[in-house]
């Protein structure tokens, strides 16, 4: 049954100046799993926490390779994510046989964006159903960008989509100035960590669930650049060791500091 009378299409605005089809799709994309990025001077980061529909199957793909210098993470419909990630990567293609260098990021998003925003032109069409963020690097060196299902990009310095996003937002918001200075180890566990702050009480980070994406320039004195790789399985495992020794390190300094201060508080009385 139909909502009212102005959500049949995405080319038709209610009264509010709304199209509810394109929300629809916004909807779509908190629904699935969290996907967070953030940026330093020197790298860009992915990383993602995949889902399994049930016990015996696999875990869905949640960052997908684009070009050497780009990738993405998807938050929300797998197959609309798929067909906008062929069409960056014939874009990639194209760039590369026609004029022998990589797409810059800027112009690869705003393509997506015009081709997303389209759907909301024609009767007929539907929104895509997917939140992405992109992260590359190019001349002016590494970028992340956000891409909503409306065709609305927008650069960014770290966000997160999804399922329960906005914990690792506020993470983020809490240490965004920390970032830029960041080599690339820890960035990656900065991304770990606000990936955490999402997971609900009995879920932890495994070597199943958890992807990261890197890509940027090698730490030497040339800018060498860093090609975009997915680590998963095995590859992840250090780093979320050394996320949880720091999480169990913070809590039994917290509990340190608070039996102290019900000492003074006993000594005081």
């Amino acid at each position: 049954m139909f909502r009212n009378n102005y959500d049949n299409d995405s080319v038709t605005f209610s009264p509010q100046g709304r199209i509810f089809q394109v929300e629809y799709a916004a909807e779509a994309v908190k629904q699935g799993s969290v996907v967070v990025g953030l940026t330093s001077k020197t790298h860009a980061v992915l990383v993602a926490i995949k889902r399994n529909a049930e016990e015996l199957s696999s875990y869905q793909k949640k960052l997908f390779e684009v070009d050497e210098h780009v990738g993405l993470a998807i938050a929300g419909l797998t197959s609309d994510a798929r067909v906008l990630s062929n069409f960056m990567k014939q874009q990639c293609l194209s760039q590369r046989l026609t004029y022998d260098r990589p797409m810059p990021i800027e112009t690869l998003v705003s393509m997506i964006g015009d081709k997303a925003q389209l759907n909301t032109q024609h009767y007929g069409k539907r929104p895509y159903g997917v939140g992405l963020l992109i992260a590359g690097v190019d001349e002016t060196g590494p970028h992340l960008f956000e891409f909503q299902p409306s065709g609305m990009t927008q650069e960014m310095v770290a966000c997160a989509i999804g399922a329960r996003s906005q914990m690792a937002r506020t993470y983020l918001e809490k240490n965004a100035d920390n970032f830029n200075d960041c080599g690339r180890e820890e960035l990656i566990r900065h991304g770990l960590r606000a990936l955490k702050e999402t997971l609900v009480q009995d879920r932890e980070l495994t070597v199943d669930n958890t992807s990261v994406g890197v890509v940027g320039f090698k730490e030497t004195g040339k800018k060498a650049l860093e090609f975009f790789k997915v680590h998963d399985g095995a590859e992840v495992k250090e780093w979320i060791n050394s996320v949880e020794e720091d999480a169990d390190a913070g809590g039994e300094t917290a509990a340190e500091e608070g039996g102290a201060a019900a000492e003074g508080m006993q000594v005081d009385e």
